[in-house]
């Protein structure tokens, strides 16, 4: 009798012990620990693919992780900034945490454009102006809610490559939907004076830049939906950009693009003709439609809790790749789908202005 006892005693210390390992064990590539991404370290994702497999559970771990990754490794193959990798990067970063090595390079990077090669080489397009003083402006309004100095110094030469007309040149790579088009330069301007911290817009300098936006947006039949939703993301931050009307006229126009999966297309958003003469697929959710979608719903003060957001936040929860990232379809051409770097820092920019990152 004490024999069997103290075999099931230790049958059962065996189960629990074997029960604790289990349960010490990451069971999904979710609840595995990933090492800081740093320079040093940083190595390029594999491919943006359509035929990644879904991660299963969404990781907020692993989602940062593949931005690290992206950015740090283009910054350092590439000694550039790009709009859909590393400028909204810094966007979207300082939502997951911005007290990290790799927040903190690619932010190094963007103010030695301004206190380094602009004074010794200069701007490389008048792009880079513009999208340099926006990104360091919202990520100082993200961080510390102060204007630093080096974005001062970059908000005040964005308006000196200001056209006399308003507007800016752009880059036109033909490469949607935002490496063309000049109107998309000027809505970029109107987001970096309006986020901009401490004021900034209120500057002698400021001013008159706006007074000249506002002539050109006037003038400029902005055909493409995206654009104008850039304008409506200037204006969350500092109404008068859009007319009360015309701010849920564009809401009405966008929410109604949802799928019944919950998701939105990029396509949607524009009538981009593809580079190899292939149709555009409005019909596909995607990274960046969805998650833009939502982050500007929720910006324009529809609730989280609103059904048509939870679908959102519900598409992008389990539409997380295994490496963390949400794909999007390359509106240009298939090949390096670089629209799913986007689209990776707008679902998570989305998930944080729902207080759904967790």
């Amino acid at each position: 009798m004490f024999a069997k006892s103290w075999m099931a005693i230790g049958f059962a210390l065996l189960l629990f012990v074997e029960r604790a390992l289990f349960a010490a064990e990451p069971t999904t590539a979710a609840s595995k620990s990933l090492a800081a991404v740093t320079l040093a370290n940083a190595v390029e994702p594999s491919p943006n693919s359509p035929d990644e497999p879904l991660a299963g559970e969404y990781s907020l771990e692993r989602g940062k992780h593949f931005l690290d990754s992206a950015a740090l490794a283009w910054q350092k193959e590439r000694d550039c900034m790009t709009c859909h990798t590393n400028y909204l990067y810094m966007l979207s970063r300082p939502a997951l945490g911005s007290d990290d090595e790799a927040h903190r390079s690619v932010r190094q990077y963007a103010e030695d454009l301004v206190t380094k090669r602009w004074p010794d080489k200069g701007p490389r397009w008048d792009a880079e102006v513009v999208m340099t003083a926006l990104t360091l402006a919202a990520n100082d309004a993200a961080t510390s809610g102060n204007l630093h100095p080096v974005t001062r110094t970059a908000l005040d030469r964005m308006w000196t490559v200001q056209q006399a007309g308003g507007g800016f040149e752009w880059i036109d790579c033909g490469w949607p939907p935002f490496e063309l088009q000049d109107e998309f330069g000027a809505t970029m301007a109107a987001l970096a004076v309006s986020i901009a911290p401490e004021k900034y817009a209120e500057t002698p300098a400021a001013k008159d830049g706006i007074a000249k936006l506002r002539t050109y947006l006037a003038k400029t039949q902005i055909t493409s939906l995206h654009h104008r939703l850039m304008v409506l993301w200037a204006d969350t931050y500092r109404p008068g950009w859009l007319s009360p009307g015309d701010r849920q006229a564009l809401l009405d126009q966008l929410l109604p693009l949802q799928h019944e999966d919950g998701g939105w297309s990029a396509a949607s958003l524009g009538n981009w003709k593809r580079a190899d003469g292939t149709p555009q697929d409005v019909q596909v959710s995607d990274g960046y439609g969805t998650g833009l979608a939502v982050y500007l719903a929720r910006r324009a003060g529809i609730s989280a809790s609103d059904p048509r957001l939870v679908k959102g936040v519900g598409w992008i929860k389990s539409n997380q790749r295994a490496s963390g990232r949400w794909f999007t379809r390359s509106l240009h051409k298939d090949n390096k789908h670089f629209l799913t770097h986007a689209g990776s820092n707008m679902a998570l920019l989305a998930l944080s202005a729902c207080d759904a990152l967790r």
